[in-house]
């Protein structure tokens, strides 16, 4: 008798039992087609033994094999494996995740043939400054499993020491996994690579791409035809055969975090990835995650640093800061940084406006009652969007359209409170009506077309003043922009969120980055009531180093990570009260005896303690020892699943959290 173990895409810890009475004996990570209830669907054979405790008349028959493609390889299926028992998600979900839609129906679709991306036009390949060519002595030196960060200030040419590594690997006849942390730095990037690339193949991966091209993509990666795959997080699955390095660009980011489905890191697999392989893994930032740091200065990865600008005239941006406190501002503007703008427009440069804020105004409001544009279905406020006259949730999508009056008293004085980039685009608008001035965020850039469009339109010099939120901040390089001027920036300072600072920091250093990248320099001007604040300090210096050791020294204090490892267990119902009962009866455990290292807290609503008309809690689970906590989640989730819950409770467990 042969019995199928297959995981399946449901969400249960196991695996399903399935009876093989076909003549070919399928193997370990096969497709196969069975039915689940009623249903038919596709699953992947996890293991293949002679029993079950399922007894043999009720086991239902696999229907067939699925062999339009080889058996997923055994690393793909270890890279499962230890994602699914690390950040407790089902094997099953974990696995199905990662093939693309079209491998996942029981009856496959039409396919056309791969296309071979290859035969753009190549560049000349820029000369490497002294710093670049001694990092990319010791990247060429690098054998077996060699976890390295590149630290680099903006504008270092850290991209174009990948392109010298990959180019060694690809010669030697290996594949590259090139990951970055958004869609919308695909295309440059991409264009870049292909470039410099032109006689070798080269597939992109990540969600904005049509669900035929992604299955062409990946296959192509699968049967070793691909050499270079460029990628967001879930391009860290792709079976990749011949794959002899990974590269993770701008690996501080947030975005390589998973944060509904199964939760994960892309960074963190992509680094037990490496491990597991035996290959090395470069991960470059000019603002490495703290996390990633300490590994670096304990030892634990090789740390190279790029300290000076590519370019020959290049120099790191001059940062300013302005005192707001005794200043009168225009529409949040400071005279100085309007000043800044209008010698930027006399001398044909451009300027970046920064606010990570979009739409008009934050929230409505009724001076005459208090009357607040609350959103009805989140603990939050709808934002105020000009354009099309409406009130929208960034959070939930609800939207409904801008009263003409009070809904409460009537008062036809309604009031927009707070910026965002569509209020200082039309304030830039109205103060240099000469000027063209672009707003670039995701209300305007919705599609990847309109993206590239932007993007064309700036390095053509057709916008003279950009208003952005992050998606300008990382990773594009603008010759003729000399000034950026961050706006709104303080409100990080004091956030409830411990990473706060760290994610402020790493976005104004992006930013500022952007600055004087080329002959021209550059000028930074932040608006800051705290100029005296150590994070602004170590900004006006460009002293990366600085900041992260005052904030591993106060995480160590506080017992925060990386001294410390968290997961999180969270749940979602009708009404708050359902969910914090569930959450004290998954901390009343008789468990905790048994793990002594490991601390339970209280349960809590969470920040948002209301989205989507659910109520949201949390209890925390924390361990100074990583082996500790990872020993007790699995028990612990075994007794959560006993516990009887509301039929609509929903809750999930999240692993190394980034948001409490």
């Amino acid at each position: 008798m042969i019995v199928l173990r297959v995981a399946l895409a449901v969400p249960l810890h196991r695996l399903f039992d399935y009876l093989w009475q076909g003549e070919s004996c399928p193997a370990v990570g096969q497709r196969v087609r069975v039915l689940l209830g009623s249903r038919e669907c596709v699953g992947v054979v996890a293991e293949i033994v002679d029993e079950s405790a399922v007894p043999v008349e009720q086991m239902k028959p696999a229907l067939a094999l699925l062999e339009d493609l080889p058996p997923l390889p055994p690393d793909f299926m270890a890279l499962c494996r230890f994602a699914s028992t690390y950040y407790q998600s089902p094997f099953g979900e974990v696995v199905m995740q990662a093939l693309p839609a079209a491998l996942k129906r029981p009856v496959a679709p039409r396919r056309r043939s791969a296309r071979r991306t290859v035969g753009a036009t190549a560049r000349p390949v820029p000369t490497l400054t002294a710093e670049q060519k001694q990092v990319l002595r010791e990247l060429r030196a690098m054998k077996g499993f060699s976890p390295t960060l590149l630290h680099g200030v903006t504008g270092s040419g850290k991209t174009e020491v990948y392109l010298n590594v990959m180019q060694d690997v690809i010669e030697a006849g290996g594949q590259v996994l090139l990951m970055v942390p958004e869609i919308n730095l695909t295309p440059q990037l991409e264009e870049r690579v292909r470039s410099r690339f032109p006689e070798q193949s080269v597939v992109a991966l990540h969600s904005a791409l049509a669900e035929a091209e992604r299955e062409r993509n990946w296959r192509a990666a699968f049967i070793g035809s691909a050499d270079i795959v460029l990628g967001t997080r879930l391009a860290v699955f792709t079976p990749m055969p011949r794959l002899k390095l990974i590269v993770l660009d701008e690996e501080h980011d947030p975005s390589f975090r998973q944060q509904d489905g199964m939760r994960y890191s892309a960074r963190d697999l992509a680094v037990f990835r490496a491990s597991d392989l035996g290959i090395p893994i470069v991960l470059g930032s000019a603002t490495p995650a703290l996390e990633t740091w300490a590994n670096a200065r304990n030892g634990r990865y090789r740390l190279l640093q790029l300290k000076e600008r590519a370019h020959r005239e290049a120099r790191l941006p001059e940062v300013r800061l302005i005192d707001t406190r005794s200043l009168v501002l225009q529409e949040g503007f400071s005279s100085a940084l309007i000043d800044a703008v209008s010698e930027r427009l006399h001398r044909g440069e451009q300027s970046l406006i920064f606010l990570n804020r979009r739409g008009y105004a934050p929230v409505l409001a009724c001076p005459a009652c208090g009357w607040v544009s609350h959103c009805r279905c989140c603990a939050a406020h709808l934002v105020l969007h000009l354009a099309g006259r409406r009130l929208r949730c960034h959070h939930c999508g609800f939207e409904t359209r801008v009263p003409a009056t009070c809904p409460t008293c009537g008062n036809q004085d309604i009031h927009p409170f707070g910026r965002g980039t569509q209020r200082l685009e039309a304030f830039l608008q109205e103060r240099y009506p000469q000027a063209r001035v672009l707003r670039v965020d995701r209300d305007s850039a919705k599609s990847r077309k309109q993206w590239e469009g932007m993007l064309q339109r700036i390095h053509a010099g057709e916008a003279d003043i950009l208003v952005g939120t992050q998606m300008l901040a990382k990773g594009h390089d603008f010759p003729k922009l000399t000034l950026v001027g961050a706006l709104g920036a303080d409100a990080a300072l004091f956030a409830a969120d411990w990473r706060a600072p760290e994610r402020l920091f790493a976005q104004l250093m992006q930013v500022a980055g952007r600055a004087g990248r080329a002959e021209r320099p550059g000028e930074v001007l932040i608006q800051t009531q705290y100029p005296d604040h150590l994070l602004y300090r170590a900004l006006k210096e460009h002293d990366y180093e600085g900041f992260a050791e005052a904030q591993l020294a106060e995480r160590r204090q506080a017992g925060f990570p990386p001294y410390a490892y968290q997961a999180v267990l969270r749940a979602e119902a009708p009404e708050m009260a359902l969910a914090l009962r569930f959450l004290n009866a998954a901390r009343a455990s008789p468990l905790m005896a048994d793990f002594p290292a490991v601390m339970l807290y209280d349960p809590v609503p969470m920040r948002l303690a209301r989205r989507a008309s659910m109520e949201r809690a949390q209890l925390l689970a924390e361990s100074p020892s990583r082996a500790a906590l990872q020993a007790f989640l699995p028990r612990w989730r075994q007794m959560i699943e006993g516990i009887k819950a509301p039929a609509r409770l929903r809750w999930h467990i999240e692993v190394d959290p980034l948001e409490l």
